[in-house]
């Protein structure tokens, strides 16, 4: 039976979302920030900035201040049941109302250009960027994902051969977190995509950042490739903001799909220790 839902609902779903996701840190990654804190030896640099990062997202939800000067450009992931029907308004426009509406309240910063050539600044932080799957059932599944961008330039794609060895993925994944260094603000989480067609990898990679770190993949050949890519991203030594310490990366999320038998692509999507993101089902 077919499910009617109002695209005012889907508005103020998404603006709740926004200012969610930009002024609480997810759980996930908080905890993930206090085991690193635990970690680090009594005194050393990096405790101390870890202590910083946990008291910053302690003030920013009590006090409803975003996380992070960069509120990011919105990354909307949305499962629409095939028996779902949306009235009063076009669904891109409801999602992009509730992002403008967000950003304008919680006073966040605008941060996205019409055109990438011209760089003038919509004011809105709007358009999202929107993708859409279609799935079972007579509900909507709203994620958001603002993705400041000082992360967002550090990642990469990489086209390998099927003959690709386990240890040149690591290679070329753990070379990501060194060439991007103290840059993008770590520690990091990285989301890794393997397989399909080129964007299908980096669509992977940036969805498999919306899992919880500190849950392993259910495939065993992933969770060790996972687990040695964190490992030796460590062995960098980057540490939180770059200031030594073994709390280079807190997490390594993957997800993989098929693909075609001449290839193998890997992307790797990075963000900074600031992984925001909030959910909801309507």
């Amino acid at each position: 039976m077919t499910r009617k839902i109002q695209g005012t609902k889907i508005k103020e779903t998404v603006k709740r979302l926004c200012v969610v996701s930009g002024t609480v840190l997810r759980d996930d990654i908080y905890r993930a920030l206090k085991a690193s804190y635990s970690a680090e030896k009594s005194g050393s640099r990096a405790k101390e900035m870890l202590k910083v990062l946990l008291d910053n997202a302690d003030i920013a939800k009590k006090d409803g201040l975003p996380i992070c000067q960069d509120t990011g450009m919105v990354a909307v992931f949305v499962d629409i049941g095939q028996d779902v029907v949306v009235e009063g308004g076009y669904i891109k426009e409801m999602i992009n109302e509730g992002v403008k509406d967000a950003y304008r309240e919680a006073d966040f910063r605008k941060s996205v250009v019409k055109d990438p050539i011209l760089r003038k600044n919509t004011g809105t932080n709007a358009p999202s960027v929107i993708h859409f799957d279609i799935v079972k059932g007579d509900k909507i599944s709203i994620s958001i994902m603002p993705k400041g961008f000082g992360a967002e330039n550090k990642s990469k794609i990489k086209m390998f051969n099927p003959t690709v060895s386990p240890l040149e993925i690591v290679e070329f994944c753990v070379d990501v977190v060194k060439d991007a260094g103290p840059d993008a603000c770590p520690p990091y989480i990285l989301g890794i995509g393997f397989g399909g067609t080129m964007e299908d990898a980096a669509l992977m990679a940036k969805k498999a950042l919306l899992q919880p770190v500190d849950i392993k993949s259910k495939h065993k050949h992933l969770a060790e490739l996972a687990e040695a890519i964190k490992g030796k991203a460590n062995d960098l030594e980057i540490g939180v903001m770059g200031l030594g310490g073994g709390s280079t990366v807190l997490g390594v999320n993957v997800a993989a799909g098929p693909t075609h038998i001449a290839g193998l692509p890997v992307a790797v999507n990075v963000s900074c220790h600031a992984l925001r993101g909030a959910s909801a089902i309507i």
